[in-house]
């Protein structure tokens, strides 16, 4: 039997809207308050869901205490209290929820007790952010 779970975690991070492929003029007009060069920071909530047979053992799809220990040392530790900007993932990409959202997908991809079905990503209560993985057919399927 297979169920779904949703397991959310917070962290707050800073970054900066910015492209080197635009001049500041282009960067303000394109990210406005969010090009500021300081920064600015978010509290984020990300909600992983994942799905997998129920253990008829356990009556779980995943032990809870092993999700977040992965979730401790592959998303908290590595985003928590950071400059996005400053991550190697975001070297050359800039540092959007939607790419965020990607680099975190990434992540619970690896994680192997369980299917990651889709990660949500709320950066503000009217900013929230979806993804499922890669939209490009698999070849074949056609």
């Amino acid at each position: 039997m297979k169920a779904h779970l949703n397991r959310r975690y917070h962290f707050s991070a800073s970054h900066r809207l910015h492209t080197e492929a635009y001049d500041a003029a282009k960067n303000y007009a394109v990210f406005g308050k969010c090009n500021n060069p300081h920064g600015h920071g978010h509290n984020y909530t990300v909600q992983v869901t994942l799905s997998g047979q129920v253990d008829p053992s356990t009556g779980m799809v995943c032990n809870l205490a092993e999700l977040d220990a992965f979730a401790q040392t592959n998303l908290l530790a590595r985003f928590d209290h950071m400059n996005l900007n400053t991550l190697d993932c975001f070297a050359n990409t800039v540092s959007t929820t939607e790419n965020l959202s990607i680099e975190i997908y990434r992540i619970f991809q690896r994680f192997p007790s369980a299917h990651l079905e889709h990660v949500h990503v709320e950066e503000t209560s009217n900013n929230s952010f979806d993804y499922a993985g890669s939209e490009t057919p698999m070849p074949g399927t056609i």
